[in-house]
Protein backbone atom coordinates (compact mmCIF):
# COMPACT_ATOMS: atom_id res chain seq x y z
CA UNK A 1 0.00 0.00 0.00
CA UNK A 2 2.70 2.37 0.75
CA UNK A 3 3.98 2.87 -2.85
CA UNK A 4 0.47 3.43 -3.97
CA UNK A 5 -0.01 6.05 -1.55
CA UNK A 6 3.37 7.57 -2.68
CA UNK A 7 2.06 7.42 -6.29
CA UNK A 8 -0.93 9.09 -5.44
CA UNK A 9 -0.27 11.74 -3.02
CA UNK A 10 3.13 12.76 -5.42
CA UNK A 11 0.88 13.19 -8.56
CA UNK A 12 -1.64 15.06 -6.28
CA UNK A 13 1.67 17.52 -4.77
CA UNK A 14 2.22 18.30 -8.23
CA UNK A 15 -1.43 18.97 -9.47
CA UNK A 16 -2.25 16.31 -11.73
CA UNK A 17 -5.39 13.93 -11.03
CA UNK A 18 -4.48 11.97 -13.92
CA UNK A 19 -2.01 8.88 -13.12
CA UNK A 20 0.55 8.49 -15.62
CA UNK A 21 -0.84 4.76 -16.51
CA UNK A 22 2.66 3.44 -16.03
CA UNK A 23 2.40 4.56 -12.56
CA UNK A 24 -1.67 3.28 -12.32
CA UNK A 25 0.17 0.09 -13.40
CA UNK A 26 2.61 -0.17 -10.17
CA UNK A 27 -0.58 0.46 -8.35
CA UNK A 28 -1.88 -2.68 -10.15
CA UNK A 29 1.14 -4.62 -8.98
CA UNK A 30 -0.05 -4.08 -5.36
CA UNK A 31 -3.10 -4.80 -5.57
CA UNK A 32 -2.19 -8.56 -7.51
CA UNK A 33 -3.86 -6.84 -10.62
CA UNK A 34 -2.39 -8.52 -14.01
CA UNK A 35 -0.67 -6.06 -16.80
CA UNK A 36 1.46 -6.37 -19.98
CA UNK A 37 5.13 -5.50 -19.54
CA UNK A 38 6.04 -2.80 -20.61
CA UNK A 39 8.61 0.05 -20.25
CA UNK A 40 8.61 3.97 -19.97
CA UNK A 41 11.06 5.72 -22.59
CA UNK A 42 12.06 9.44 -22.98
CA UNK A 43 13.65 9.54 -26.44
CA UNK A 44 13.09 7.25 -29.65
CA UNK A 45 16.56 5.47 -28.88
CA UNK A 46 15.15 4.35 -25.49
CA UNK A 47 12.13 3.35 -27.14
CA UNK A 48 14.01 0.88 -30.00
CA UNK A 49 16.05 -0.60 -26.85
CA UNK A 50 12.82 -1.21 -24.77
CA UNK A 51 11.18 -2.33 -27.84
CA UNK A 52 13.91 -5.37 -28.09
CA UNK A 53 14.11 -6.17 -25.16
CA UNK A 54 10.48 -6.49 -24.53
CA UNK A 55 10.33 -8.72 -27.86
CA UNK A 56 7.92 -7.32 -30.96
CA UNK A 57 4.94 -6.49 -31.33
CA UNK A 58 4.52 -3.81 -29.06
CA UNK A 59 2.44 -0.49 -28.60
CA UNK A 60 3.44 2.67 -28.20
CA UNK A 61 1.12 5.29 -25.91
CA UNK A 62 1.59 8.25 -25.16
CA UNK A 63 2.71 9.62 -21.77
CA UNK A 64 0.95 13.33 -21.17
CA UNK A 65 -0.91 15.24 -18.06
CA UNK A 66 -2.82 16.64 -20.97
CA UNK A 67 -4.04 13.75 -22.87
CA UNK A 68 -6.22 11.49 -20.72
CA UNK A 69 -8.33 9.77 -23.97
CA UNK A 70 -5.02 8.67 -25.39
CA UNK A 71 -6.89 7.14 -28.75
CA UNK A 72 -9.12 10.69 -29.40
CA UNK A 73 -5.56 12.35 -30.38
CA UNK A 74 -4.01 9.51 -31.99
CA UNK A 75 -1.42 8.78 -28.93
CA UNK A 76 -1.85 4.79 -29.08
CA UNK A 77 -0.46 3.16 -32.14
CA UNK A 78 -0.76 -0.49 -32.48
CA UNK A 79 0.59 -3.99 -33.98
CA UNK A 80 4.11 -2.14 -34.52
CA UNK A 81 6.24 -5.73 -35.62
CA UNK A 82 9.85 -4.48 -36.41
CA UNK A 83 12.38 -1.71 -35.74
CA UNK A 84 11.46 0.09 -38.95
CA UNK A 85 8.03 -0.04 -37.92
CA UNK A 86 9.21 1.37 -34.66
CA UNK A 87 10.80 4.38 -36.19
CA UNK A 88 7.65 5.23 -37.65
CA UNK A 89 5.39 4.41 -35.23
CA UNK A 90 6.89 6.74 -32.90
CA UNK A 91 7.05 9.87 -35.38
CA UNK A 92 3.48 9.37 -36.12
CA UNK A 93 2.68 9.00 -32.23
CA UNK A 94 4.58 12.23 -31.42
CA UNK A 95 3.25 14.17 -34.50
CA UNK A 96 -0.32 12.80 -33.84
CA UNK A 97 -0.45 14.30 -30.18
CA UNK A 98 1.43 17.93 -31.53
CA UNK A 99 -1.43 17.80 -34.05
CA UNK A 100 -4.28 17.27 -32.12
CA UNK A 101 -4.09 18.07 -28.52
CA UNK A 102 -2.44 21.26 -29.24
CA UNK A 103 0.20 22.54 -26.33
CA UNK A 104 0.94 19.58 -24.21
CA UNK A 105 3.07 18.40 -22.30
CA UNK A 106 4.94 15.39 -23.56
CA UNK A 107 6.80 13.40 -20.64
CA UNK A 108 7.30 10.30 -22.78
CA UNK A 109 6.24 7.46 -23.99
CA UNK A 110 5.14 3.84 -23.04
CA UNK A 111 6.23 0.95 -24.84
CA UNK A 112 4.04 -1.71 -24.19
CA UNK A 113 4.30 -5.26 -24.95
CA UNK A 114 1.06 -6.12 -27.44
CA UNK A 115 -1.11 -9.01 -26.03
CA UNK A 116 -2.80 -11.50 -28.24
CA UNK A 117 -6.63 -10.80 -28.50
CA UNK A 118 -9.00 -12.67 -25.90
CA UNK A 119 -12.61 -11.63 -24.97
CA UNK A 120 -12.87 -7.94 -24.47
CA UNK A 121 -14.47 -6.73 -21.03
CA UNK A 122 -13.95 -4.07 -18.62
CA UNK A 123 -13.67 -3.11 -15.03
CA UNK A 124 -13.73 0.00 -13.07
CA UNK A 125 -14.49 1.64 -9.76
CA UNK A 126 -15.78 4.88 -8.61
CA UNK A 127 -16.47 6.64 -5.89
CA UNK A 128 -20.35 7.30 -4.84
CA UNK A 129 -21.86 10.44 -3.33
CA UNK A 130 -24.13 8.32 -1.59
CA UNK A 131 -23.56 4.85 -1.14
CA UNK A 132 -19.41 5.06 -1.15
CA UNK A 133 -16.98 3.06 -3.57
CA UNK A 134 -18.50 0.71 -6.28
CA UNK A 135 -17.08 -1.56 -8.67
CA UNK A 136 -18.24 -1.96 -12.66
CA UNK A 137 -18.11 -4.83 -15.01
CA UNK A 138 -19.11 -5.52 -18.13
CA UNK A 139 -18.59 -5.73 -21.67
CA UNK A 140 -14.97 -3.95 -22.83
CA UNK A 141 -13.44 -2.42 -26.20
CA UNK A 142 -15.79 0.35 -27.78
CA UNK A 143 -18.80 -2.02 -26.85
CA UNK A 144 -19.00 -0.51 -23.56
CA UNK A 145 -20.02 2.85 -24.71
CA UNK A 146 -22.04 1.17 -27.66
CA UNK A 147 -24.17 -1.53 -25.38
CA UNK A 148 -23.94 0.12 -22.02
CA UNK A 149 -23.62 -3.62 -20.99
CA UNK A 150 -22.27 -2.82 -17.31
CA UNK A 151 -23.26 -4.18 -13.62
CA UNK A 152 -22.43 -2.52 -10.57
CA UNK A 153 -21.49 -3.56 -7.05
CA UNK A 154 -20.73 -2.30 -3.73
CA UNK A 155 -16.88 -2.51 -2.65
CA UNK A 156 -15.17 -4.08 -1.27
CA UNK A 157 -16.97 -7.39 -2.52
CA UNK A 158 -16.05 -11.43 -2.39
CA UNK A 159 -15.45 -13.86 -5.50
CA UNK A 160 -19.06 -15.15 -5.51
CA UNK A 161 -20.67 -11.93 -5.64
CA UNK A 162 -17.83 -11.13 -8.39
CA UNK A 163 -19.37 -13.74 -10.45
CA UNK A 164 -22.56 -13.04 -9.64
CA UNK A 165 -21.64 -9.46 -10.86
CA UNK A 166 -20.08 -10.88 -14.06
CA UNK A 167 -23.87 -13.45 -14.65
CA UNK A 168 -25.67 -9.91 -14.53
CA UNK A 169 -24.32 -8.79 -17.92
CA UNK A 170 -24.42 -10.17 -21.72
CA UNK A 171 -20.30 -10.22 -21.48
CA UNK A 172 -20.70 -13.37 -19.17
CA UNK A 173 -22.16 -15.40 -22.20
CA UNK A 174 -19.34 -15.10 -24.63
CA UNK A 175 -16.65 -15.24 -21.98
CA UNK A 176 -19.00 -18.92 -21.90
CA UNK A 177 -17.32 -19.65 -24.92
CA UNK A 178 -19.97 -19.25 -28.31
CA UNK A 179 -19.03 -20.76 -31.63
CA UNK A 180 -16.92 -23.11 -30.45
CA UNK A 181 -14.39 -20.86 -28.70
CA UNK A 182 -12.59 -21.61 -25.20
CA UNK A 183 -14.12 -20.38 -22.33
CA UNK A 184 -12.53 -17.81 -20.64
CA UNK A 185 -11.38 -18.00 -16.74
CA UNK A 186 -14.03 -16.95 -15.24
CA UNK A 187 -11.93 -17.16 -11.81
CA UNK A 188 -9.40 -14.77 -13.03
CA UNK A 189 -12.35 -12.43 -14.00
CA UNK A 190 -13.77 -12.37 -10.74
CA UNK A 191 -10.66 -11.86 -9.03
CA UNK A 192 -9.91 -9.23 -11.01
CA UNK A 193 -13.07 -7.49 -9.80
CA UNK A 194 -12.62 -8.61 -6.61
CA UNK A 195 -8.84 -6.59 -6.71
CA UNK A 196 -10.46 -3.81 -8.41
CA UNK A 197 -12.88 -3.31 -5.97
CA UNK A 198 -10.17 -3.30 -3.14
CA UNK A 199 -8.24 -0.55 -4.73
CA UNK A 200 -11.29 1.87 -4.95
CA UNK A 201 -12.06 0.95 -1.29
CA UNK A 202 -8.58 1.36 0.10
CA UNK A 203 -7.35 4.00 -1.56
CA UNK A 204 -9.80 7.01 -0.54
CA UNK A 205 -8.29 9.17 -2.76
CA UNK A 206 -9.22 7.44 -6.18
CA UNK A 207 -12.12 9.28 -7.45
CA UNK A 208 -12.58 6.59 -10.89
CA UNK A 209 -10.65 3.78 -11.98
CA UNK A 210 -11.60 2.76 -15.85
CA UNK A 211 -9.62 -0.80 -16.69
CA UNK A 212 -10.86 -1.01 -20.65
CA UNK A 213 -10.02 -3.34 -22.25
CA UNK A 214 -9.21 -6.55 -20.09
CA UNK A 215 -8.16 -9.16 -22.33
CA UNK A 216 -9.70 -12.84 -20.71
CA UNK A 217 -8.39 -16.00 -22.04
CA UNK A 218 -8.84 -19.24 -21.32
CA UNK A 219 -5.95 -19.18 -18.57
CA UNK A 220 -5.94 -15.85 -16.94
CA UNK A 221 -7.01 -12.14 -17.85
CA UNK A 222 -4.85 -8.84 -18.58
CA UNK A 223 -5.44 -5.33 -17.88
CA UNK A 224 -4.14 -3.73 -21.46
CA UNK A 225 -5.30 0.07 -20.83
CA UNK A 226 -5.58 1.56 -17.63
CA UNK A 227 -6.92 5.38 -16.47
CA UNK A 228 -6.86 6.20 -12.80
CA UNK A 229 -7.86 9.19 -11.33
CA UNK A 230 -7.54 10.51 -8.17
CA UNK A 231 -8.95 13.90 -5.88
CA UNK A 232 -7.86 15.12 -2.51
CA UNK A 233 -10.16 14.25 0.15
CA UNK A 234 -10.51 16.98 2.82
Amino acid sequence: MMKSKEIIDRNLSEGREYIPEFEAYDICEEFGIPYPIYQFVRTMEEGKKAAEALGYPVVLKIVSPGVIHKSDVGGVIVGIESKAAFTAAYEELIQNVNEKAGEVTIDGVLVQKAMPKGVEVATGGLRNEQFGPVVMFGSGGILIEVFKDVAFRLAPLDKAEAKRQIEDTKASEILKGVRGAAPSDMDAVAELIVNTGRMVSELSEIDEIDFNPVMAYPTGCCVVDARIIVKKRV
